[in-house]
């Protein structure tokens, strides 16, 4: 398979804080329009935001190209903003002059509850039906019955390790998140490494509602102060661990393959690289679980191109560009009739890329104060100065 470039970039600047404070939703919605009740002829155009490598037209490998084809089809010309990080998503679709946006969980229900997309009508998306019926009402993108976009492509945040060191798949993410001897004897300090933006504080709730069951944690997005006191706690002990925080993909391949480093949490991207290159390499979703994306076509409350938006949403699902996709990106389709048939992700892609791991992940989503816990939960503007602190060793 072959695949592109990836997701998520570090903002740790005072000024990168403001941003996303603001992006998390202190912005006034405006009124959301009406669903569409017919799609008519298409506008011209279709402006989207999108993760890098999400929307191709075969500048970069003529292989991958489902631009070109729904261009000439409709007449509609797909002009695409990349975004490198949730948080910027929601910036640019606040700011508007945005059909369409690809938004991950951590994005999705901020854009909801600020007014930013409006109600999809699926009865005009035919091959709605087609999509995986575990996403088809998932909760982030669907509220009070009501959806709120199109499911597109989903992965998860995978374990990676050096298979010389552990001759077994390590069973916990314990190998990265406590000091411990390692299988060949040695400490796993200044050998591992974590994820650098804050929703990574998800990861370690993740492991502490397994290990430490009496905090009663039961939802890694929603954490009381008890909880997340505790999570916080795991990461500084943590950050005594880390060779580096990582958000650059190919510096991460570069470090399992000079720096020494032997296990850290990962995308199926990077151990495919190195699996390529005959690095001893693997990946794993432990016992306690993974967290993980799913990302979903939103259309703005404002929209000027509604029906050329309605018209790229069905496009997106049709099977070849969802196998294609899953294929580039190393992702898994949101349409499970994709995963077969398709020469560039061949019928064992999806599961290469975890299709079969779907229950084990704790898909994104933006932590908020409301919450079920009757105590409240922790918003998500603490998690982000709390984790920039934890980078610079507070």
């Amino acid at each position: 398979m072959t695949m592109s470039v990836l997701r998520q970039q570090p903002c740790i600047s005072s000024l990168c804080v403001i941003a996303i404070a603001a992006a998390f939703g202190a912005v006034a919605g405006a009124a959301s329009a009406a669903p569409l009740q017919k799609v008519g002829k298409g506008e011209g155009a279709v402006d989207i935001v999108a993760w890098p490598g999400y929307i191709e037209r075969g500048e970069s490998d003529k292989a991958y190209d489902w631009v070109t084809g729904f261009e000439k089809k409709t007449g509609c010309k797909v002009n695409v903003k990349t975004a490198g990080t949730s948080d910027e998503m929601v910036a640019l679709m606040n700011e508007g002059g945005f059909d369409l946006v690809t938004a991950s969980g951590d994005a999705s229900l901020r854009l909801v509850a600020g007014k930013r997309v409006q109600e999809v009508n699926i009865a005009l998306i035919p091959s709605y039906g087609k999509i995986d019926p575990r996403l088809q009402k998932s909760p982030w993108h669907t509220v009070d019955g009501k959806h709120y976009g199109v499911p597109y492509q989903w992965g998860y945040n995978v374990l990676a390790y050096n298979t010389t060191v552990f001759k077994t798949p390590p069973k916990s993410w314990k190998v990265v998140f406590e000091e411990m001897t390692l299988p060949d004897g040695k400490s796993n300090k200044g050998r591992v490494q974590a994820f650098d933006g804050p929703i990574y504080i998800a990861d370690a709730a993740l492991y502490l509602k397994a290990v430490k069951p009496e905090l009663g944690i039961k939802d890694p997005y929603q954490l009381n102060e008890d909880q997340y006191k505790a999570a916080l706690e795991l990461l500084r002990g943590q950050r005594k661990l880390v060779s580096r925080y990582w958000h650059d993909a190919m510096m991460q391949v570069d470090d399992f393959k000079n720096e020494g480093v032997v296990a850290s949490s990962s995308w199926g991207f990077q151990v495919n690289l190195l699996q390529g290159e005959k690095k001893p390499i693997a990946s794993v979703v432990p016992a306690e679980g993974a967290t993980g994306w799913a990302d979903t076509t939103m259309l703005h409350a404002a929209a000027k191109h509604p029906n050329c938006a309605y018209l790229w949403m069905e496009h997106s699902l049709n099977n070849k560009l969802q196998g294609d996709l899953a294929a580039w990106f190393g992702s898994n389709p949101s349409v499970p009739a994709a995963c077969k048939g398709n020469a560039l992700l061949t019928d064992t892609g999806c599961a290469t890329n975890g299709t079969n791991e779907f229950d084990r992940i704790s898909f994104w989503k933006t932590p908020t104060a409301k919450c079920a816990d009757p105590k409240g939960c922790v918003p998500y503007y603490r998690w982000v100065s709390d984790y920039i602190a934890i980078l610079g060793g507070r």
